[in-house]
């Protein structure tokens, strides 16, 4: 985990900031003097820009303590500016005081690599949620629309759990052909089938000790659902062709979008398979009903795609509005789409309203909309 130090001088706000941390899952602690950094392992020394009277003070103060990173902030700026130095361990950064997007960002320097990230209450009950069954063995499986995050809560789920050090092999139910899914889950001997020339262990197998996730197993024809539940009720493979059961050591974790109780109603999908992987069920909801969490996602989104970048591209006020009153019927995926045209749109620049361009063919009622694509034309004219 992260242990973040903070000098106590200088910062607004830090009880927020503090807890905003804390809710990415670091170890935050107020320091008073440079002098309380000696009995804490700090790896990231969080620092009023204000209060260094030079880099090289700050720098030779983080080498003798051996702590990776130091970020001078001042978030009560005129303006936004990031600096990078020294391979990004020496970090300033600038914002406007109560801007959204600033303080995001200085979070997204603070705890690198976060993939669950949280704004809204209704996220941060689910991390909650989903740290709290991490930390037993039992299957779960998770309800929700496309794009909203569930193979992301399913990646937080193992990362918290006991089997964390071991493999976590996803397999998508849906985008593998069904004459080929039982080999690909369960394995196959050499010359079981046409083609298969060598011997192949399996997802199963491949995920021993470790974390199984079943993306979309709704899709799963019912013909398999049966071997299926086999698997999971003993807990031993059959590999296609074979003769011997193998026993397996694996935590499930499935997905799906649909409605499973009315799949299981129409017969698309077995009764006893839905009770036995519906120990622990979880629900992700639509972007549109967690606002808060529009812009830390933007930001790791944009800084994901301008790493290597000179710049960090400032969201004015103006975008932030556009993109929280969105209603984002393609949820997590749509954004992503909307922020990489914003940044060719600006040159990778800094983003106004004028470079977020939605489709609103999805969502519009109104059958005088603009094509995304007229609107696109219309920006290079």
């Amino acid at each position: 985990m992260t242990h973040i130090s903070i000098l106590d001088e200088e910062i607004k706000g830090l009880d927020y900031i503090k807890a905003r941390l804390e809710e990415r899952d670091t170890t935050v602690s107020i320091i008073k003097s440079f002098e309380d950094l000696k009995n804490l392992q700090t790896s990231t020394l969080v620092v009023s820009e204000k209060k260094v009277s030079s880099d090289n003070e700050i720098i030779n103060i983080a080498r003798s303590l051996k702590i990776k990173k130091v970020i001078l902030i001042d978030n009560q700026s005129k303006e936004f500016s990031i600096k990078k130095e020294l391979g990004d361990a020496l970090i300033k950064i600038k914002y406007l005081a109560n801007d959204i997007y600033g303080m995001e960002v200085f979070l997204s320097f603070c705890v690198e690599n976060q993939k669950f990230l949280t704004g809204s209450k209704e996220s941060l009950s689910l991390k909650n949620l989903a740290k709290k069954v991490a930390g037993t063995d039992v299957t779960v499986f998770i309800n929700g629309p496309t794009g909203t995050g569930k193979e992301v809560v399913a990646n937080y789920i193992h990362d918290n759990s006991s089997r964390a050090e071991k493999p976590f092999v996803a397999v998508n139910c849906a985008a593998i052909p069904e004459n080929m899914l039982e080999a690909i889950l369960f394995g196959h001997e050499k010359g079981s089938f046409t083609g298969a020339s060598n011997a192949n262990k399996g997802i199963f197998r491949a995920a021993d000790s470790g974390t199984l996730l079943l993306d979309e197993i709704s899709e799963m024809p019912l013909s398999l659902q049966a071997k299926l539940l086999r698997v999971l009720q003993e807990r031993k493979v059959t590999p296609v062709g074979g003769t011997r059961d193998i026993e397996i050591n694996v935590r499930i974790v499935a997905t799906t979008n649909r409605d499973m109780v009315e799949e299981v109603k129409n017969n698309k999908f077995r009764q006893d398979l839905y009770y036995r992987l519906n120990v622990f069920p979880i629900r992700t909801v639509d972007l549109s009903k967690r606002e808060e969490d529009i812009i830390p996602i933007t930001v790791a989104m944009i800084k994901k795609h301008c790493e290597n970048k000179k710049e960090f591209p400032y969201l004015d006020q103006s975008a932030q509005e556009t993109l929280k009153k969105h209603c984002w019927s393609g949820n997590v995926r749509e954004l992503e789409n909307v922020i990489l045209r914003a940044l060719v749109l600006s040159n990778n620049q800094d983003i106004n309203d004028d470079h977020i361009l939605v489709d609103d063919n999805t969502n519009s009622e109104n059958n005088n909309y603009q094509k995304l694509e007229d609107k696109i034309v219309a920006m290079g004219n």
